[in-house]
């Protein structure tokens, strides 16, 4: 099997916004993630902020509502082009383009903050990632990201539980070996000119297999997830770093 298979992303390009889709949970995480940025940027209204990873739109149509002036980088051509359509159906400006974290094209200094979720553990050099975001970020602006840590239960939840037993995530859609645990994304971020440097846990399963069960299970019934930010990081985690002056 082929870990950590980008191939899927293009796949599910077509079916993006189609709200039966496989790809369709990631949409429903954002009320979830940005009660927790929400804490530190408290208002997006007339931001510049760069959604790394952007997929199909997700995370940039939900800022653009929100009023920021939104940028949006992937390294699906497919995702990218389904992200502009849906944009320009819903009338949202919303600047898209196709590319790399790892070598973002855009001046240095030159946005408020970035966004960037379910990412991390997929690219190829995430200490470059790092390194391109903070050179994009204007002095005092933001970093949001939220990742998957590399642990034993992280193994047990998001590849043998959610892929292989419940199929819930697509086989193959992580590598274990590519998740990052908070103490190697902090050494990333404070080499790179981040400091006050904030990881809380991104609890959607409980801690234990049966309240995992019961999360699925409430996702099934009610088809929206319950979260709990809290200081166990072991499976997913979110936070906050700032860009020094």
């Amino acid at each position: 099997m082929i870990r950590n298979n980008l191939a899927f992303y293009d796949q599910q390009a077509p079916h993006w916004w189609d709200e039966q889709a496989t790809i369709a949970p990631l949409k429903r995480l954002n009320p979830l993630r940005f009660e927790y940025f929400d804490r530190v940027v408290p208002g997006w209204a007339g931001l510049t902020v760069l959604d790394v990873g952007c997929g199909g739109g997700f995370t940039c149509e939900f800022l653009a509502r929100r009023g920021a002036q939104v940028w949006g980088i992937d390294l699906s051509a497919a995702c990218i082009n389904v992200a502009k359509i849906h944009a320009a159906q819903e009338n949202l400006p919303i600047t898209y383009c196709c590319g790399a974290a790892e070598h973002l094209p855009y001046p240095d200094c030159s946005v408020d903050r970035v966004v960037c979720v379910d990412v991390l553990e997929h690219v190829a050099d995430p200490q470059r990632a790092v390194a391109e975001i903070s050179r994009v970020l204007k002095p005092g602006g933001i970093f949001c990201f939220d990742t998957i840590n590399r642990t034993g239960q992280s193994r047990l939840v998001m590849i043998w539980l959610l892929e292989n037993l419940l199929r819930q995530i697509p086989r193959g859609i992580h590598d274990w070996q590519k998740f990052i645990t908070p103490a190697e994304l902090t050494q990333m971020l404070e080499q790179t000119g981040f400091s006050s440097i904030q990881i809380d846990g991104f609890n959607l399963f409980g801690s234990t297999i049966a309240e995992h069960l019961a999360a699925y299970r409430h996702y099934r019934h009610t088809g929206q997830f319950q979260a709990r930010f809290d200081d166990d990081r072991r499976i997913m985690y979110i936070g906050t770093a700032l860009k020094g002056n």
